[in-house]
């Protein structure tokens, strides 16, 4: 099957020939979860396409569990958790090959007076979408998740209640052959089902914990690489389960180093021509300058976006390859912000975000902070040299406690995203801290069983 986006007339081909009879109907959620349904192929086409779909409205007010959770303005008892529209975005239409005669198309979320819901993680970008078209610009996008592999399967690892997994890697296998030789057929499997799916893949490559590795794509615009991020994450599991592996994106599995999910962007004009580079200092424009202030200034206050839960703010550890200082270097791996290319292929990379975050919200966050540089014509700091982890640069915040309350006062976000997405995700932030703060963890028993 050809790794190109289907098209509508196409799919209607491949569902009259019986080739595909099923197609996922797929919406993003808060945790950047892929959630919907399977539409039978032929229903999807009489009836879904002219009239959309509906799913219930708690998926957008919901924590990691699916518990139903207080507080949400969106959705709630109080308004008998009623459904809204799932609108399919036929530009998304693919095949997944890792399901026999099987396509998928995602969705936009809409009111049932066809308004966009606007705390979708999809309607949170391509409302700063539409922001930076304003200007004439198109944002371009790459994320790199990385993932670590257990030679055992998701339902062993739920019984060992996630302790004793046996890593795919006994040692650290960063950039070695011998290392990504030892999964290829799965690794092979997700490079080649993923380019099925429409992707366009450039590598795989051992990481440093074990079992940790990473398969890269290209960049494409930002809408796409978060659908095709989304896609990716789902389908890895699900590939890995068919293998009977196990693997997992959260950020920080164990003391080791984390999953880290840098996030490359660059803008473009309505030609397609760059507008970052110029013939200001570090060959910048005057736009890449005021854009990367921007980072530089709401990163603090948008991290929330960036690292979503109490262990996203595990990562961050001094030497460890994850930030802490809020800094802006060239090709700088202990800056928050890390400035790479030359000429047309300048962009920067923020690698604050771990395997755990939303791409949604965290291009959002990206392109929202660069348009507040923009307007608030914000000059560019000194580059920094050196290492970082060790400088008195403004820190990445510690906790995810600390992160929601700066997104929560904080009136750049406000002045984005508007409020109402202010408070779903300072929301959210604190259904997460509660089910934290409510647990008893493993560490507390081995500490006070016996000698407390």
């Amino acid at each position: 099957m050809s790794g190109t986006r289907l098209t509508l007339d196409r799919l209607r081909t491949l569902v009259a020939a019986g080739e595909v009879d099923t197609v996922v109907l797929a919406m993003t959620d808060m945790q950047g979860r892929l959630q919907g349904k399977r539409i039978a192929a032929e229903y999807f086409l009489t009836d879904v396409v002219p009239n959309s779909a509906e799913g219930c409205g708690y998926l957008l007010a919901v924590d990691i569990d699916m518990n139903t959770v207080d507080g949400y303005e969106n959705s709630s008892w109080d308004s008998g958790y009623g459904d809204f529209v799932l609108k399919p975005d036929l530009n998304t239409l693919r095949m997944v090959p890792w399901h026999p005669a099987t396509a998928m198309v995602q969705c936009d979320v809409d009111n049932h007076d066809g308004t966009p819901v606007a705390v979708s993680p999809r309607q949170v970008l391509r409302r700063q979408l539409d922001r930076l078209a304003g200007y004439g610009w198109k944002a371009y996008v790459g994320t790199e998740l990385e993932f670590i592999v257990f030679r055992d399967s998701y339902e062993e690892a739920w019984n060992k209640d996630y302790r004793q997994l046996t890593p795919a890697n006994q040692y650290n296998v960063d950039y070695s052959i011998l290392g990504t030789a030892k999964i290829e057929p799965l690794l092979r499997r997700l490079r080649n089902e993923m380019a099925g799916a429409g992707l366009t893949v450039e590598s795989a490559k051992g990481e440093c914990n074990l079992g940790q590795h990473e398969i890269a794509f290209k960049y494409g615009d930002a809408l796409t690489t978060c659908d095709d991020h989304a896609v990716y994450k789902t389908g890895a599991k699900e590939i890995a389960g068919q293998e009977e592996y196990s693997l997992t994106f959260m950020a920080k599995f164990n003391e080791r180093e984390g999953n880290s999910c840098h996030i490359h962007l660059s803008l473009r004009d309505e030609d397609g021509v760059p507008v970052m580079p110029g013939d200001g200092p570090h060959g910048f424009s005057k736009v890449m300058e005021h854009f990367l202030a921007g980072q530089l200034a709401c990163l603090a206050e948008f991290a929330l976006l960036l690292a979503p839960t109490v262990n996203s703010y595990k990562r961050y550890v001094a030497g460890s390859f994850a930030p802490t200082a809020i800094a802006w270097g060239r090709d700088n791996r202990s800056c928050a912000l890390r400035v790479v290319g030359h000429g047309s292929s300048l962009r920067f990379e923020n690698r604050v975000p771990g395997g755990d975050v939303n791409p949604y919200l965290a291009v959002a966050a990206l392109i929202a902070a660069g348009l507040h540089g923009i307007e608030q014509q914000l000059e560019l700091e000194p580059e920094f040299a050196g290492n970082a982890y060790a400088s008195d640069a403004p820190r990445v915040p510690a906790t995810l406690r600390d992160a929601v309350a700066a997104f929560e006062q904080s009136e750049a976000a406000g002045l984005a995203f508007g409020k109402d997405v202010v408070r779903h995700y300072s929301h959210a932030g604190r259904v997460e801290l509660a089910a934290f703060d409510a647990a008893v963890t493993d560490w507390e028993r081995r500490r006070g069983f016996e000698r407390l």
